[in-house]
């Protein structure tokens, strides 16, 4: 038994396939009732709600907000910039238009503690509290995206005092901003105008203390009172010291980069680069006269003159005096130029000497002076001190009397609107159909995801591990009463085929039908099938094994007194209790009365002789049995029989349940050829249309069209007791339809 349990364990940890598109298409058609339940539930309701609600009005009025600027700061920037919408700015004055010191005052202006004291019918005033509260609700403050526009809306059932709130909001609020602006401004003028009086003052002071200071040192100082001060004597002259010195600083470099280029530099490097640092008419005629004589010798040495040839002779002797001149005058360029070199040399050093020495003199007069001079510059700076204040004093009243930068505009009045502005009722209704739309889909995929019963084939053969051989559609009635030619038969036929195909031998020919729980269709499955053998041409006994609630005889219209039970008790012969049926080439074995003190009959040996003796005599041998889950009987069948089906009713049981009675089959040694599903809605779930109705069109259409409304009425009439009520009798086209039951032998 060690296997089943790996085969359990197998079962139940299979891995999960995903759902694909059309999964999804089939849960909301099988779940369209919740769907449709919960979508017209919160829809109406939601129209309901929505026109049953009072109207409520809503009045705009916008304001300009600008951000203070500062009272004592440099005026002259505040006409040039101005920093752009801050955020926390807007959001301080939202809370200050919400504040008690604004809805307070238009509480009293509005008198809207009386007023609405009447309105909500109260035997006095509002207190002030409440009051209060209920405006501040219905008050909300906006702001336009990034400007200073601000939009104060007010909301009542009363379209003219939505308006009217609106407005006394905005006015008030421009009021107190723009007074407390003022008041401000008035308080910074009374403080520029002391701080310009104390200045005033101290300036006099200093003045005083400067023209004392300047008698007593005897300074000659004829801008004393001016801007600067006058520089002194000493200061003068150092300061035309300096501008020699940083001549004779220039000449002298001048004069030393000239000696540096041409001194130690070889004759006709000399030669070449004299004229380009000194312009001297001597030296440049020199210059050009022994390279034109020295051209001429080159002339006559060139015609093949010899050396004692008196032209040559005395064109050389020229040329060595004029060299010997330049020579002379290239030495005494070189001689000038340290010379001069020298000279500047001198001037730079006393003028050196004259910058030191009246830096010395201006340092002790500086020590003499100083105090005259730091008292005058406090005197300056408390002079432009003065002027600053003066200026902002000036501009300040100036924004007293015209307030522009940090007041608040009404740029809008609020108006009357006539359309309320709640309920939205497209909106509201919109919302209401979208939402009950996804919580009635969303619903029903979670019925779907609580529901763990079986689904689908796939279902099916994941958890199970086993094949599904047949599919049975809903409202199936019993074959024999409809025929041959129903449209239900050829389900049982694709059940049939696929029992033969899977049995492993064909010796192989005693089977059962078991399920899980109760009502799941498999006394229908059994009777049906057998019909479809007999009715293909094999020898049928169906034998109605379930003796606890036998149903089969019910089909047949017999009685069940004599069966099944009277055999096993020895009290009645084989020959006895089988009886056959309208069927050809089927007989039918009762289950009989079951004794209180024969409740394991099925298990005795006498049973196991009846499974020996009818494999014998028929080609096919089917068993009914009760559920296998808690009754033993089903097991000993299941363990008895060459093979069994387990039929499992869609959307019943949750799957451990299926698992579990699998597993029974397989502790027990049965034969489980496989499942089938029963109860399946065809036309309404695509995965099984696919599997299974394409027949079922072909025989509700075409040629057996008349049959249509026949198999409807005998399906209404017939149906499996397990699954759906029973009816005492059938009638087919207004009669009474009546099964011939005799005795075979």
């Amino acid at each position: 038994m060690e296997p089943n349990k790996t085969d359990a364990n197998k079962f139940t940890t299979a891995p999960e396939t995903k759902l694909h598109f059309l999964d999804y298409w089939r849960i909301i058609r099988i779940r369209k009732t919740v769907i449709l339940a919960v979508f017209l539930l919160v829809a109406l309701t939601t129209t309901v709600v929505t026109y049953l609600l009072p109207p409520a009005y809503s009045s705009r009025a916008l304001i300009s907000i600008e951000q203070d600027m500062p009272d004592v700061a440099a005026r002259e920037q505040a006409f040039y910039y101005r920093s752009p919408a801050d955020p926390f700015f807007i959001q301080t004055e939202f809370q200050r238009i919400q504040s008690k010191p604004v809805l307070y005052k238009v509480i009293e202006d509005l008198k809207l503690r009386e007023e609405w004291g009447r309105k909500y019918k109260q035997p006095t005033a509002l207190p002030l509290d409440k009051t209060y509260d209920i405006l501040k609700g219905s008050i909300d403050v906006r702001q336009q995206h990034n400007t200073t526009l601000v939009e104060i809306h007010a909301f009542s059932d009363d379209k003219e005092e939505a308006a009217r709130l609106a407005n006394t909001v905005a006015d008030v609020y421009a009021k107190v901003r723009n007074k407390a602006r003022f008041d401000i401004a008035q308080g910074g003028l009374d403080s520029l105008r002391e701080e310009l009086k104390r200045v005033d003052k101290e300036i006099t002071d200093k003045q005083a203390d400067v023209n004392k200071l300047r008698q007593e040192m005897g300074i000659s100082d004829y801008e004393a009172a001016g801007n600067a001060p006058t520089p002194s004597l000493d200061q003068e002259t150092l300061r035309r010291i300096s501008d020699a010195l940083l001549e004779a600083q220039d000449r002298f470099v001048q004069a030393s980069n000239r000696w540096a280029t041409l001194d130690n530099l070889p004759r006709q490097q000399l030669k070449d680069a004299a004229p380009l640092q000194v312009a001297d008419p001597r030296l440049n005629d020199l210059i050009n006269k022994e390279n034109d004589t020295a051209q001429r010798l080159a002339t006559v040495l060139g015609r093949g003159l010899g050396e004692n040839n008196p032209d040559v002779v005395a064109t050389r002797e020229l040329l060595h005096t004029i060299s010997n001149q330049l020579d002379g005058a290239l030495s005494g360029l070189l001689i000038g130029l340290k010379t001069e070199m020298q000279n500047q040399l001198a001037r730079l050093q006393h003028y050196a000497e004259r910058q030191s020495a009246a830096r010395r003199q201006d340092s002790t007069n500086y020590s003499i002076t100083r105090p005259y001079y730091v008292a005058k510059e406090e005197l300056m700076q408390k002079k432009f001190f003065r002027d600053r204040v003066a200026q902002n004093l000036e501009l300040t009243a100036i924004e007293a009397k015209a307030p522009t930068a940090g007041s608040v505009q009404v740029i809008e009045d609020a108006e009357k609107v006539d359309r309320p502005y709640r309920p939205n009722k497209k909106l509201n209704i919109g919302l209401g159909i979208a939402v009950g739309l996804l919580i009635g889909i969303g619903l029903a995929f979670f019925i779907e995801y609580l529901d763990t019963s079986v689904k689908t084939i796939d279902d099916v053969e994941r958890a199970l591990q086993a094949p599904v051989l047949g599919v049975i559609p809903q409202n199936v009635g019993v074959l024999i009463e409809e025929g041959p030619e129903s449209p239900h038969a050829e389900a049982y036929r694709v059940l049939r085929t696929n029992v033969l195909f899977s049995r492993k031998d064909p010796k192989l020919n005693t089977l059962t039908v078991v399920s899980g729980g109760a009502g799941e269709g498999k006394s229908t499955t059994i009777f049906n099938l057998a019909t479809v053998f007999a009715q293909n041409g094999q020898r049928v006994l169906i034998i109605d094994s379930d003796l606890r609630r036998p149903s089969l005889h019910k089909y047949l219209r017999i009685s069940n007194s004599i069966g099944l039970t009277n055999y096993l008790l020895k009290q009645n012969t084989l020959e006895e209790v089988i009886q056959t049926t309208s069927q050809q080439n089927m007989d039918f074995l009762p289950s009989g009365r079951l004794p209180s003190s024969s409740m394991g009959i099925l298990s005795s040996i006498q049973m196991k002789e009846l499974i020996r003796d009818v494999k014998r005599r028929y080609d096919f041998v089917f068993f009914d049995s009760p559920p296998i889950m808690g009754v033993s009987d089903a097991s000993v069948l299941a363990s008895e029989v060459d093979m069994v089906l387990q039929v499992i009713q869609y959307r019943r049981y949750p799957q451990p349940m299926t698992i579990r009675a699998k597993q029974m089959i397989e502790k027990v040694g049965g034969n489980l050829l496989g499942i089938v599903l029963n109860n399946i809605n065809v036309s309404q779930d695509e995965n099984y249309y696919y599997y299974s109705g394409y027949y079922y069109d072909y025989y509700n259409k075409g040629e057996y069209g008349e049959y249509k409304s026949h198999d409807k009425k005998v399906r209404g009439e017939y149906r499996s007791r397990d699954s759906k009520p029973e009816s005492k009798s059938s009638e087919t086209n207004g009669q009474e339809t009546k099964v011939e039951v005799k005795s075979k032998f």
